[in-house]
């Protein structure tokens, strides 16, 4: 539990500084990863990686709909649940790793995709999204 000492620590510090904003965001995010830990169910990075998804989808439906006022504050957020977060792969880093398991689990085709993206997402280790290991599955499977 590391990362919920680490965030319980700057909520306290947020709240000696005044923040109100840092402080709110982090009191839901410990919310959420205290709700997790009582469920026994994900990991933390696990749920700050979902609490920063629903952060940016949320901004982007702001957006969408003329709101860049909450969705500024939505994306704040999520910047601040990264700051938790592992760094992601680079672009290099990723494809690399893509090929060596679409290399591994013996994929040839597109019918072999979900074969493919279970060895490249088991190397992968939360360090991508999803969607960028999918497309890149795709393209070396087209190649």
């Amino acid at each position: 539990m590391v990362i919920l000492d680490e965030i319980k620590t700057d909520l306290q510090g947020a709240m000696r500084a005044g923040e109100r904003e840092r402080v709110g965001a982090l009191r839901l995010v410990l919310s959420e990863l205290q709700k997790a830990a009582k469920e026994g169910g994900d990991d933390e990075l696990t749920v700050l990686r979902r609490e920063r998804k629903r952060r940016l989808e949320a901004a982007g439906a702001y957006r969408d709909a003329g709101r860049d006022d909450l969705a500024q504050g939505e994306q704040a957020e999520a910047e601040l649940i990264s700051a938790y977060l592992p760094a992601e792969l680079s672009d290099a880093e990723l494809r690399t790793i893509v090929e060596q398991a679409v290399a591994d689990s013996g994929a040839e085709s597109a019918k072999d995709m979900g074969v493919a993206m279970k060895h490249a997402m088991a190397a992968v280790d939360g360090r991508a999204d999803g969607k960028r290991v999918s497309g890149l599955v795709r393209v070396s499977l087209q190649a």
